[in-house]
């Protein structure tokens, strides 16, 4: 059984929103998505977890977030659209803004630290160019024109997570994604 983390559209639109404000104005999409994803990947190899908990696949230029870039084309992801469309524009020109601050509220000083960390490498770069450093990571694979998911537990072993530390980690989810049922169904059933 592969490793599946809970999308957070919260945690994602805070995580979006932290690097937009960091850039001042509106950033070309790919970047986003680009520095969206390494977060992502850093959380992995520092906390064994995301900071967004979206999917992630090989699309042409890179590894994304897939529930992320469907949000940023307007496409709804469960009930996260409502969500991302009061704080994230809609794209114009390639570009994404911000509408409004959605706060930090759902983010740890780590992640926080992550995101500011990343837009310091990666955010006045051109976004193509971070896209070819994406090409470098060993878990993208050229999709030839589609769409392939990539395998957290391949990310992880990527990142040097020994075999029982991703066990561990797929344990935890597992634990996790079991409790997040048990109180929700008590919340709606309560």
């Amino acid at each position: 059984m592969s490793i599946k983390f809970k999308f957070h559209p919260a945690k994602a639109v805070e995580a979006a929103a932290l690097l937009l404000k960091q850039h001042g104005k509106p950033m070309q999409y790919l970047g986003l998505l680009k520095m969206l994803y390494i977060a992502d990947r850093v959380a992995l190899a520092q906390m064994e977890q995301p900071i967004t908990g979206d999917h992630y696949v090989s699309m042409a230029y890179g590894p994304v977030l897939s529930g992320v870039y469907a949000l940023i084309e307007g496409r709804p992801v469960d009930d996260a659209f409502t969500l991302w469309s009061k704080f994230i524009a809609p794209y114009a020109d390639n570009c994404v803004s911000l509408l409004d601050d959605p706060g930090d509220g759902e983010l740890c000083e780590e992640e926080e630290e992550i995101l500011q960390q990343v837009y310091d490498t990666f955010g006045h770069l051109d976004p193509y160019e971070v896209a070819e450093w994406t090409h470098d990571l060993p878990e993208w694979r050229d999709p030839k024109g589609s769409v392939e998911p990539i395998v957290v537990e391949e990310i992880l072993k990527n990142l040097g997570k020994s075999d029982a530390e991703i066990v561990r980690i797929q344990t935890d989810v597992m634990r996790e994604t079991y409790l997040d049922e048990i109180l929700n169904h008590e919340v709606l059933n309560g």
